[in-house]
Formats: structure tokens, sequence, C-alpha cells
């Protein structure tokens, strides 16, 4: 039998003040300080309490989609269903779970532990914290990607002419939103491996990414850079330049390297798994001759005293955490677009340069670092000259024409 709303009808929704919610049949109606208002269900079944956010009145979400909800329970309950966590008298919500899940990874030595948690406690939390962790499905997933889609950021202008240049608005990027779903997927996963439910009742389908494309900088460019980092007055842009051309290495593995590190004779750096924030683990960075002469002029001329080659005694770390006004000085003084060409370009760079040179696609994932050789694919679409070349190496050697 259907159930009689008094309170909860359309009527007095509208008639709601921000702050002020409606409760009936365990559905509650509340109006936020935004205007729009949220629909959640609190109920027992079968002894367990479901307490869940259905979703937003502007995404088109109705008090009879709560009702559908409760009654779907209720059978699933019927159905011996319900899916709750094994020795748990309430279901895991998502909130609960994600502070379990960081510090199982940070325990574990998990990566990105940064980034995780940002995406969580920014977007992930607030949209699916109150939600049983067993009972978060595709539905909802597809909700919150079209919540993300329908968000802003404010994209603040940067350079010299700040002062001229107004804030813009623009759309949360498909690859922003590919990111957050991966931390949800990597979540339930985990969630299933340790034990917390059964499977994961979600399917996560993300968005179709674009190659996009990759900025670098012709041999031309990198040698009036390297003239004006040269020429500077920070003493740390032109060894950081130097380092990022001739190895590819991410910006936070140069600025934290260690001294001890640095293996001249074998020509190798030394880049340590630091928990949370190394993205591939420890490995060996293998560098140039070049560069091999260059640190070990660096290392005779460094200040003594500390293990770091860039140190910096008021910094936390106490070593130089961030150059990005010096870097993009440079890049401005050598006629560069400091909005086009930013740090990361300098792994950009050395990456297609090698791509270029005809070095084979493992070879260059080994000196990059990347996880994966489909990462490394990107870089070979760059410029067809090396692949004309390579082409022409056949030809010549199997001599048919």
């Amino acid at each position: 039998m259907a159930k009689t709303f008094t309170k909860l009808t359309r009527p007095l929704m509208r008639k709601l003040a921000a702050g002020e919610k409606l409760n009936e049949h365990g559905i509650t109606f509340e109006r936020q300080a935004s205007g729009d208002g949220v629909f959640s269900v609190n109920v027992m079944v079968d002894g367990q309490r479901i307490h869940r956010v259905i979703g937003r009145e502007s995404d088109g979400t109705t008090r009879t989609q709560a009702e559908e909800f409760i009654e779907k329970a209720r059978q699933e309950a019927r159905a011996g269903r319900l899916s709750l966590p094994k020795g748990r008298k309430l279901a895991l919500t998502l909130r609960d779970a994600a502070l379990d899940y960081l510090e199982r990874l940070r325990e574990s030595g998990g990566k990105d532990l940064k980034m995780k948690k940002m995406r969580l406690d920014l977007h992930l939390v607030p949209f699916f914290g109150d939600m049983a962790l067993a009972k978060i499905g595709s539905f909802d997933v597809e909700r919150y990607k079209k919540q993300r889609q329908q968000e802003t950021v404010i994209v603040r202008p940067r350079g010299k002419a700040i002062e001229q240049t107004a804030e813009r608005a623009a759309s949360v990027k498909p690859a922003t939103i590919n990111r957050e779903l991966a931390v949800l997927s990597h979540l339930l996963n985990k969630a299933s491996e340790w034990g917390w439910i059964d499977r994961p009742a979600a399917r996560i389908r993300r968005f179709q990414e674009g190659q996009g494309r990759i900025t670098y900088l012709t041999t031309d460019q990198i040698k009036r850079l390297i003239e004006v980092a040269k020429a500077d007055g920070n003493p740390v842009i032109y060894p950081f330049i130097v380092i990022a051309l001739e190895t590819s290495m991410r910006k936070m593995e140069i600025l934290g390297i260690r001294k001890e590190n640095i293996g001249i004779e074998r020509r190798i750096i030394y880049i340590p798994a630091v928990a949370g924030e190394t993205k591939t683990g420890a490995r060996e960075q293998p560098i140039t001759q070049h560069l091999a002469d260059f640190l070990a002029g660096y290392l005779e001329a460094a200040q003594p005293g500390t293990p770091w080659l860039f140190p910096s005694p008021g910094a936390k770390s106490g070593h130089v955490m961030d150059i990005r006004k010096p870097f993009r000085r440079v890049v401005e003084a050598a006629g560069l677009d400091p909005d086009q060409v930013v740090r990361h370009t300098m792994r950009h760079t050395a990456i297609t340069h090698l791509v270029q040179a005809g070095v084979d696609l493992p070879t260059v994932k080994r000196i990059s670092g990347h996880k994966t050789l489909a990462m490394v694919e990107r870089y070979a679409h760059q410029n067809g000259a090396h692949i004309e070349s390579a082409m022409d190496k056949l030809q010549e050697r199997l001599k048919l024409a």
C-alpha cells in the first residue's frame, strides 16, 4: 500500500527556507543555503539502519526516487541480499571507509596518498560519504559524473598581466573526473580485498580521454632557455633545468635529490620511494656523461653540512620545494610562453627527443620511469620525422627497389 504524505509535499517543500527540513516516512528533504534541495533516507531494514543521500533536486531527484530506494532495500532484505559487511552491525559508509583506506595505504607504503586524500576530501566523501560502501552502484557513479560535469572551477591568470586579466570559470575536465573515479574504484576494490564488502556493486565507466597535445621544446628553444637560466640570479634554476632535460625526472624527484644518491661513476641517480608521493617506487635513474660531469663539479662547490643537493634551511623538508617563480622568469626571458612551457614540459621534452632520436620505447620507459609502455607511446606521435627515418632504414636494408 502506497504511503500517504502530508508533510513532504511539493508545496511545503517549496516554502522551506535555507537550513530547514521536512521528514516523513524515513525520507528527509533539506533546503540548502544555495537554494538547492537534498533528498535523503534514514530507515531501519531488518534491524539494520540505512542512512543514504539520494540526490539533489537540481539533478532531477524526486521524493518518488527516495520511496523507490526504500522499497528496493526492503525487497533485497527479504531476499537475503542486503550485502552488509560481515561482523558489522551497521553498514560501513564511504566516509568511515575512506579514513581506514588511507591509513592502511600509508602503513603499507601506498603511492600518491596526498592526491588520493585530496580527491576523497574535496569530492568523493561529500557526495558518497553517507552511502553504505556495499551499496554504491553504477547509477550513483553516473550521478556523480553528471554533477561534476556541471560544476565549474575558477581559473586564475598567471604572469605579468595578472592585474589586467580577469578570473574565468571553466568546466571540470573529463581527465580530472577520471582521476577521482580511479580513487573510488581503488577504494572499492581494496574494500573487497580486505573483506569489508563482498564485492563492489558499481561498474565504474570512465570518460573517454583524448591523447592531448604534449608540449615540448625544440633544440633551439632549449639552447635559449639554458643560456637565460645560466645567467639568472637564482642558484637552483639552471641546474634544475639541466637535470630535467637530461634525465626526464619529475620536479620533486629533482628537488629532493640527496648527495649520497648521486653515482657519478655509475652514471645514475638513485630515487628512493617516498611514502605517499613517489608514483613509480624506488628506481635508479640513468644520466648522461655530460650530466655526470656537471654534477661532479656542482658537488665540489656545494654547500657542506647538508645531505641535499638543493638545500633550503627554512623549509620543513630541508630542501627547496618550489621554483615556479624563477622558472616562469627564465621562460619569459627566453621568449617562450610561461603558460604553455611549465616545469613538467622539461620532462616531456626529454622523453620526446629520446623517441625522435630512435630510442626504442621499452628503453625510453626505463629512463623515464613510466609505469606502462602505453604511457610512453603517446610521445611517438609528436613528430613523424623519426618514423620516416625508420622506414628509410628498412628500405635501405631490404633493397627491394
